[in-house]
């Protein structure tokens, strides 16, 4: 159990795989990660022209290495992967860890081949992301981030996962620091998941970006 901040959290075994119950808000329905329901199949299906995988590079070369440091519920991560990404998703709170492992352990018992293919290309890390980047051993092409926006009482508000999650970690409001880290690792490539309207993240100008009608991904290079 994990009670900080005035919250309570736990680790329950459900029926449908290891799940996050919210004790303060017992209104709300335990958190189960499942990387094969239909909202990961359309994003699958969607294919390499979407937004996420046009800026990591995925519509040119599939077969990248991507670090996503914002693992979260790991939706966006075995989405990459499944579309042909090598993916390691970066994670330093132990409960979403281990509904993250219980994700990848259901996913890739599951009977369809497209789906055990992906779950052998995400590796899943216990670290401070920032740390690991700063240190990162591994020749990334790409890092991806989607940090949590911070709550402004305009933005409506998020699905009810991602507001548990950010309950869980008391958002982690460390975005900054992790796009400089992520530009310290020597990837090729960092993704930033960013409002339409938003301002750059750290103040730093993109050298691209990938636009959409709710979201956009600033783009930045690092030479090799």
């Amino acid at each position: 159990m994990a009670e900080t901040r005035n919250v309570s959290f736990e680790l329950e075994a459900g029926a449908q795989g290891l799940r996050l119950r919210a004790l303060h808000r017992p209104e709300w329905e335990p958190l189960c990660i499942d990387w094969l329901s239909a909202d990961v199949r359309r994003r699958i299906l969607a294919g390499r022209k979407q937004l996420l995988p046009r800026a990591l590079g995925l519509h040119k070369k599939a077969d990248v290495l991507i670090a996503d440091a914002t693992a979260g519920l790991g939706r966006d991560g075995f989405t990459l992967a499944a579309l042909g990404a090598r993916v390691i998703l970066v994670e330093r709170h132990p409960f979403v860890i281990e509904l993250l492992r219980d994700a990848l352990a259901r996913a890739s018992t599951c009977d369809e081949k497209w789906a055990i293919a992906a779950c052998a290309r995400v590796e899943i890390v216990q670290a401070d992301a920032r740390e690991w980047l700063r240190h990162c051993p591994h020749a990334l092409d790409g890092v991806h981030l989607d940090p949590m926006y911070p709550e402004d009482g305009k933005t409506a508000l998020p699905q009810k996962g991602m507001q548990m999650l950010r309950e869980l970690t008391d958002g982690d409001d460390d975005s900054a620091e992790l796009l400089r880290a992520a530009m310290a690792s020597g990837a090729a490539r960092v993704a930033v998941k960013r409002p339409t309207k938003a301002p750059w993240l750290d103040e730093r100008q993109p050298n691209a970006d990938v636009v959409g009608t709710q979201a956009r991904y600033d783009i930045y290079l690092n030479r090799r």
